[in-house]
């Protein structure tokens, strides 16, 4: 089982360290501790362990230190910022894991990008070496990149060239979307092995500035000085402790548990289907700010997304097979609605309530663009209400039990707080065809009998008592038959209809195209770039193109 808790004190790749309104995070790889063995982690390259320690530390400035408003991101290695990611680990991993790496590191970058877009935290990237694949994809991902102009150190994308794949993370749809590169010059970067330099690197707006090695390290603290002095005072934020994640689990046959507090996985390898259940609040949830930063990660927002959030992670990387997952809510709705009225209240002056919001948005980002298909039911003592009928949408479908006592209910994170990965809330995804309809629902906020949530559209299937355990039980069947491929592939299409945004675009590549060429003998094969990469002989590509 994969740990995805960590901490500052077991790192053993990063420093994070914190001076009032500055923070730096400086990463030294130790080269004997890879997350698996088999590869050494030379040049600051990273694997999966880096990304777990980066993603921690980004979590723990913005809910620990929210007196932060710059983070400098640099390397503690002189003249090595990062390699990018381990070509051994790559060529060595099953192709699941190498897809849901590049997803898990990706998703590390966008909290970066979201740390800055909604909680108003600078990323100043101060590469002081050559910086490649990944390792730029971790620089783009910051408000800023400061170079050091030394005759040697680049920046670079070099996969297409050396790898014969893509940029993992994103870096192609980044260098054209949010660094507004021109489109040849991004052409040509993509396929110079050896990167830019220097004040050609500026010029191309692939940096945004570019220092002598003597001028470096003072004109990126000066900078980040800059950046600290201004906007908000927040020296007067006290932050919380981020406790770990804590969960239990079983084995009996073929059926894995993992049990949370508020939720539970369970994995059926028969069947490859598993029961994701989300627990309601129990009693005594803040109601006001102050409450909230007394409760602290044990308020029942913060916690069981949390535990939601490891639960995806677990189920993403160590069960592969599985094919479907039965989302199922258990508790009040009348204490969802009320906790999320309180947050939603909360989040109007306080920064906590702001980063809690900010958290929920992320789990469900990262629930939707999990390579399962999910569906939802909506049966005798569900509670489908608020926050837990956004995750019902944020799935493929959703079956409801037509008998009296069922019912679901939309609440006020529904009216545009939680954004998906496009930028448009589940509702207006939803009813694409009807923008008046989305409105009205999330103004409404209303709390729905389970036919009159068919007769607005929010069911996929409303079924009758003497139907239910039958028509629940072919869906699995039918789901667990198809095509896991195909399957992955329709729902990446079908969940993010309307206009892309950069961030759709990253993951739809992801989703497509990295799948694809992870898998085709140019890059895989025995003698594919990837696998060929630092052998003597070079790689044999079929040339044809598809």
């Amino acid at each position: 089982m994969i740990e995805f808790n960590t901490h500052p004190d077991r790192y053993r790749h990063w420093t994070l360290r914190v001076e009032g309104p500055l923070a730096r995070l400086e990463l030294r790889v130790d080269p004997e501790h890879p997350f698996r063995a088999g590869y050494e982690l030379k040049l600051n390259s990273y694997d999966l362990g880096v990304d777990i320690e980066l993603a921690d530390a980004v979590n723990r400035v913005r809910f620990e230190h929210p007196q932060v408003k710059v983070v400098v991101v640099t390397s503690a290695i002189d003249r090595v910022f990062c390699a990018g990611a381990n070509i051994g680990m790559l060529a060595a991993s099953t192709h699941p894991f190498k897809v849901n790496f590049c997803k898990f590191t990706n998703e590390t970058r966008l909290s970066i990008e979201d740390a800055s877009r909604s909680a108003g935290l600078r990323f100043l990237a101060a590469v002081n070496g050559p910086c490649a694949g990944g390792g730029y994809e971790l620089a783009i991902a910051c408000d800023e990149i400061h170079l050091v102009d030394d005759n040697s150190s680049a920046v670079s994308l070099p996969e297409v060239a050396l790898l014969g794949v893509l940029p993992g993370t994103g870096g192609l749809t980044r260098l054209v979307d949010k660094r507004k590169v021109r489109r040849d010059l991004a052409d040509v970067f993509s396929t110079l092995a050896e990167g830019v330099r220097g004040k050609k690197a500026k010029k191309w707006r692939l940096v945004d500035a570019s220092w002598a090695r003597s001028q470096f390290g003072d004109k990126v603290a000066q900078r980040a000085k800059e950046i600290a002095a201004s906007g908000e005072d927040r020296s007067g934020r006290r932050g919380i402790a981020w406790t770990p994640v804590e969960r239990k689990v079983t084995q009996e046959g073929s059926t894995t548990t993992y049990a949370y507090r508020f939720v539970e996985l369970t994995i059926e390898t028969e069947t490859r289907a598993a029961t994701l259940t989300m627990r309601a609040p129990d009693a005594g949830q803040p109601r006001t700010a102050a409450e909230f930063h007394r409760a602290g990660a044990e308020a029942w927002f913060i916690r069981a997304f949390r535990e939601l959030d490891d639960a995806l992670c677990q189920l993403r990387f160590e069960h592969e097979d599985v094919s479907l997952v039965l989302l199922h809510t258990r508790g009040s709705i009348d204490a969802v609605l009320a906790a999320e009225a309180a947050l939603v209240e909360c989040a109007r002056s306080d920064w906590l309530a702001r980063e809690i919001v900010a958290l929920v948005a992320r789990v469900l980002r990262r629930y939707e663009l999990t390579a399962r298909s999910f569906f939802a039911v909506v049966d005798k003592g569900s509670a489908f209400g608020g926050v837990f009928f956004e995750l019902a949408l944020a799935g493929d479908r959703i079956y409801a039990l037509d008998v009296d006592g069922v019912e679901i209910a939309i609440g006020p994170l529904s009216n545009g707080l939680l954004p998906m990965t496009h930028g448009l809330t589940r509702l207006q995804s939803r009813f694409l065809a009807e923008p008046e309809r989305a409105a009205r629902l999330a103004a409404e906020q209303p709390r729905l009998r389970a036919a009159d949530a068919d007769g607005e559209g929010l069911v996929t299937f409303l079924v009758e008592d003497v139907d239910w355990e039958d028509d629940l039980r072919i869906a699995v069947e039918e789901r667990a038959s198809l095509s896991p491929d195909a399957l992955t592939g329709m729902e990446a299409s079908l969940r993010f209809g309307g206009a892309e945004t950069c961030d759709s675009k990253i993951f739809g590549r992801l989703s497509a195209w990295q799948n694809w060429i992870f898998t085709r003998p140019n890059a895989t094969g025995e003698r594919g770039a990837l696998v060929s990469y630092g052998k003597p002989e070079s790689a044999s590509f079929d040339w044809r193109r598809t």
